[in-house]
C-alpha cells in the first residue's frame, strides 16, 4: 500500500474509532441524563401513556389519572385540589410535578428502580404498566377542618399546621388562598393560560405559606422565649415576680414597649401571669436576661437556622447572629429580625407539648408499589437523633403549665375545649418598614392532651388579614386564629 493510501485508511480507521466511542458514551455513560431529560418528548410520551400511582390520604387517594387525546394519554386529577394542593403539588404535562408530586416523581411514574421487577413483570405478561403509592400522614378530618377555617375568613391569607407531637407526623397542612392543580394538568393552550394566570395572581394561591414563606411570629415565640429562660437559669420560678416594669424600656435605649393589655396588669408580673396576658415586658426582659446566644441556641434546638424536610424542602426560620441587646430582648416577644414558618411554630408547639422531645416532621407514612407490596417505610425520628430533648422535661413541662393557665384564665380561651386539657398561646406581629400603616399578622398556637397526659396533636395557625374587611381592633390571634386550632384538635381528638 502507498504512502497516501496508508494515510487514508489510518485516518478513517480514527475516525471509526471515535464514533465507537462516542457511541460507547452515549449508550452508557449519558443514558441515565438523556432518558430524564425533560426536552425529550420520546420519555414525557411514554411516561404518560399509563395512569400514575396515588397520593393516599386515610386509605383512600386524592389523585387520579383520566385519558386524553393526543400523544400524552393520560393526565393527573386531584380530589379536592385546592384543600389538598399545599401536600400533593401539582402534576402537569406541561409544567412538570412539585411537592409530593415531584419528590417521589419516579415512585408515582413506576420508574424507581425498586420497581424494577414490578416492570419486568408488566413486560412478560403484556400488563399495563402502573406507578407506585404514596401513603401520607395527613387526617382527612384535621385537613377539612384546617382548610374549612381558613377559607371561612373571606380575604385573608393563612396557613395551618397541625403534628402529633409523639411522632413528628403532620396530620393537616392548609394554605390559602389556594388552587385547583387539576386545571392546568394537561398541555394545552387553555391550561398553560390557566397556570400563567394562577402565577401572576397578587393573592399568590400557589404559594405554601405553610412551608415555603417566613414571618414574624409575634407573641407565640414568648413560648420559646420562656423555655430558654427556664432552661438557662435565667427564670427558675414561673410565679416569683419578673421585676420587669411595664412599659418596658429596651437595652441601651431610650425606647419605650407597652403591651396590648393595661400595663398595670403586666407590671413587674411573674412570667405565668406574663403569658396569661401575653406581656411584652416580660419577655423582652426575660430575652435580654438570656442573651443572643442561648436565645439562638435553644431556638436552633427546636430547628431555627435550617431548612426542614417533611420530605418537602421547607424555608429557613431565621434566629439571626448577629443581634445586639435590643433586637435580642425584641425577639423574646417575636419581632425584631426574627421569621419564622407556621410549620416551625407549630414544631416549637409539639415538641413543648412531648415534654422537650422534639420529633422530626414528616407526612409520608409509606411508598407502596403497585402490588400494593412496601417499598419503604419511615419511622418516627428525633429531630435531633444524638440530642433529642430540645430542653428538658422540667422545662417543657413549666411551659405547658403557662399555656395551659393561659387557655383556663388567660388571653388563649378561645381553644377551650370541654374536658380536655388545652394549652395555648396567642400572637399578634407588627411586620413591614411602617407597622402604623401594616395591618398585624395573627397567630395561635396550641395543643391538646388526651386522657394519659400524652399530646396527640398540635397546631400552629398563622391569618394574614390584610385584606380582611374587619376593624384593626379585631385583628387578634385569639380571636381569628383560635377557633381554627380548637376545630383542628377536636377533629383528631374524635377519632
Amino acid at each position: 500500500m502507498n504512502r497516501p493510501l496508508r494515510r487514508i485508511a489510518v485516518f478513517c480507521g480514527v475516525l471509526v474509532l471515535a464514533l465507537l466511542v462516542r457511541v460507547t458514551w452515549v449508550q452508557f455513560v449519558q443514558s441515565d441524563s438523556l432518558a430524564n431529560d425533560t426536552n425529550n418528548r420520546r420519555v414525557k410520551i411514554e411516561a404518560y401513556s399509563y395512569p400514575r400511582g396515588n397520593i393516599i390520604v386515610g386509605g383512600n387517594p386524592i389523585t387520579g389519572s383520566v385519558a386524553t387525546k393526543g400523544d400524552y394519554k393520560y393526565k393527573r386529577t386531584f380530589k379536592d385540589g385546592p384543600m389538598y394542593a399545599p401536600i400533593t403539588g401539582y402534576a402537569s404535562q406541561s409544567q412538570g410535578p412539585n411537592f409530593l408530586e415531584g419528590v417521589y416523581e419516579k415512585v408515582l411514574n413506576g420508574k424507581d428502580d425498586r420497581l424494577f421487577f414490578n416492570r419486568a413483570q408488566d413486560i412478560l405478561t403484556g400488563k399495563k404498566p402502573r406507578g407506585g403509592d404514596v401513603i401520607t400522614t395527613i387526617d382527612e378530618k384535621a385537613q377539612k377542618a384546617a382548610y374549612k377555617g381558613l377559607t371561612s375568613l373571606k380575604g385573608a391569607k393563612g396557613a395551618v399546621v397541625a403534628i402529633d407531637p409523639r411522632s413528628g407526623k403532620i396530620l393537616a397542612m392548609a394554605s390559602s388562598p389556594s388552587y385547583d392543580p387539576s386545571v392546568f394538568a394537561g398541555n394545552t393552550t387553555a391550561e398553560s393560560e390557566k397556570f400563567l394566570a394562577l402565577d401572576k395572581d397578587k393573592s399568590k394561591p400557589m404559594s405554601n405559606r405553610a412551608l415555603r414563606e417566613t414571618y414574624a411570629p409575634g407573641s407565640t415565640f414568648k413560648i420559646l422565649t420562656a423555655a430558654a429562660a427556664l432552661e438557662s437559669g435565667a427564670v427558675t420560678d414561673i410565679n416569683a415576680p419578673s421585676g420587669a416594669p411595664a412599659p418596658y424600656t429596651l437595652p441601651q435605649t431610650h425606647t419605650q414597649v407597652g403591651n396590648d393589655v393595661d400595663n398595670s396588669l403586666c407590671d413587674k408580673v411573674s412570667m405565668k401571669t406574663g403569658m396569661q396576658w401575653s406581656c411584652n415586658n416580660v419577655f423582652l426582659d426575660a430575652a435580654h436576661k438570656v442573651g443572643t446566644d442561648k436565645m439562638r441556641e435553644t431556638a436552633e434546638k427546636f430547628g431555627f437556622n435550617k431548612e426542614q424536610f417533611t420530605p418537602v424542602r421547607s424555608a429557613e426560620s431565621l434566629y439571626p447572629a448577629k443581634l445586639d441587646q435590643p433586637q435580642t430582648a425584641l425577639t423574646g416577644m417575636g419581632q425584631g429580625s426574627l421569621t419564622s414558618t407556621p410549620l416551625q411554630m407549630a414544631m416549637i408547639t409539639a415538641g413543648l407539648a412531648n415534654n422537650g422531645k422534639l420529633m422530626k416532621p414528616y407526612m409520608v407514612e409509606e411508598l407502596r408499589g403497585p402490588d400494593l407490596s412496601a417499598i419503604e417505610k419511615f419511622e418516627p425520628t428525633p429531630l435531633n437523633p444524638k440530642d433529642p430533648q430540645a430542653v428538658s422535661e422540667g422545662t417543657a413541662k413549666k411551659v405547658q403549665e403557662m399555656m395551659e393557665y393561659t387557655v383556663s384564665d388567660g388571653t388563649a380561651k378561645k381553644a377551650k375545649i370541654d374536658g380536655v386539657t388545652v394549652g395555648g398561646k396567642t400572637g399578634t406581629a407588627q411586620h413591614g418598614a411602617d407597622v402604623k400603616d401594616e395591618r398585624p399578622y395573627a397567630w395561635f398556637v396550641s395543643y391538646a392532651k388526651d386522657k394519659d397526659g400524652g399530646s396527640p396533636v398540635a397546631v400552629a395557625v398563622f391569618v394574614d388579614p390584610k385584606d380582611m374587611d374587619i376593624p384593626r381592633s379585631e385583628i387578634m390571634g385569639g380571636a381569628l386564629g383560635g377557633p381554627i386550632a380548637k376545630s383542628v384538635m377536636e377533629a383528631v381528638l374524635t377519632k
